[in-house]
């Protein structure tokens, strides 16, 4: 009997109804990706770490019995006092003249940019402890200051000798040394807000002022924190070249006690290390907070503080230790 023309004919035979379900393939397990060479790093880096550590406590070069008598001695924390002022000032002024500094690079008027260039060409080509001692020995360029009439009467004079004292003159040095490095950070920051920014805040009426105070600058600090904190932790560190202008910090303070007991040279060392490492530990955690709160708006989450970070680390080890014990 023929087909009609045109109806399609199936070669295959028809499967046969059933109504037993398919069991289900079988479930299978994958395997995490086993990374040998990760772990005999980590075991060489935690073996070196041993070691170091090992050496640090048992040495008794180190002195740890006169470390903890040095470590809160009047002189020391009297030279930390020190420090935490010239820093705490300099941080300060540095900061608020490069401001200055970087809006009058940003300026419309020539004037104000050429002064801006050439003020920061000249504080970051010369060497900082070149600075201290041209201020220190600066009364014998100019014995008295004066305020007045520009090229004309003057109606205030004053010795300079006697105000220009130590912490002063270390103040000043820092702050013009510091005020140069910053205006490149502020006007860096600024640069990194996109344009959009500028073109809204102006297409809705904005004074100039306000735009930056309350728009620009909110944004630009996103990306000026961490680098400023990078320049605040040299400073802390820097402020070591006070010793040179008759001012004695947290390291001119020990140094001066080495040269007094130098059988505790290596102790008083110390001691101005763990200083130093608590100073810039404490601006860390300070530039984690100040960046955590300026990146509301910017990340849909908030980056996690560093006792979260902890946690979600061993968490993830511990599942990766019974994955990989469980194969």
């Amino acid at each position: 009997m023929s087909e009609p023309p045109g109806a399609a004919v199936s070669l295959a035979e028809p499967a046969p109804a059933t109504d037993t379900p398919q069991a289900p393939p079988a479930a299978r397990r994958v395997l995490p990706l086993r990374r040998p060479g990760r772990w005999i790093a980590t075991v060489l880096v935690l073996v070196l770490a041993a070691q170091f550590v090992n050496g640090l406590l048992t040495n008794p070069f180190y002195q740890w019995d006169r470390f903890g008598y040095w470590f809160l001695r009047p002189t020391i924390l009297d030279g930390l006092l020190v420090t935490l002022e010239v820093t705490l000032y300099s941080a300060v002024l540095g900061l608020l003249g490069g401001i200055v500094l970087a809006l009058a690079r940003l300026s419309g008027s020539p004037v104000l940019r050429a002064v801006s260039w050439t003020y920061v060409w000249a504080f970051r080509s010369v060497p900082l402890i070149v600075v201290l001692l041209f201020l220190y020995n600066f009364s014998a360029l100019y014995k008295t200051l004066s305020i007045g009439v520009p090229f004309g009467p003057a109606f205030f004079s004053f010795d300079e000798s006697r105000l220009a004292t130590d912490l002063v003159i270390a103040v000043v040095g820092f702050s013009l040394h510091e005020s140069a490095y910053a205006a490149e950070v502020v006007r860096g920051g600024i640069l990194s807000v996109d344009q959009g920014q500028h073109e809204a805040a102006a297409a809705l009426g904005l004074p100039r002022r306000y735009q930056f105070r309350r728009i620009v600058f909110p944004q630009a600090l996103r990306s000026i924190v961490p680098n400023y904190v990078n320049q605040l932790i040299g400073l802390i560190k820097g402020t070591s070249l006070v010793f040179y202008v008759s001012l004695l910090d947290l390291f001119g303070s020990a140094q001066s006690m080495a040269s007094t007991y130098p059988g505790d040279i290596v102790p008083l060392l110390m001691v101005a290390t763990v200083w130093y490492l608590i100073l810039t530990s404490v601006v860390s955690v300070v530039q984690f907070s100040v960046e955590r709160h300026y990146a509301r708006g910017a990340t849909r989450t908030l980056p996690p503080t560093p006792l979260r970070r902890l946690r979600a680390a061993l968490s993830g080890a511990t599942a990766r230790v019974r994955g990989e014990a469980a194969v």
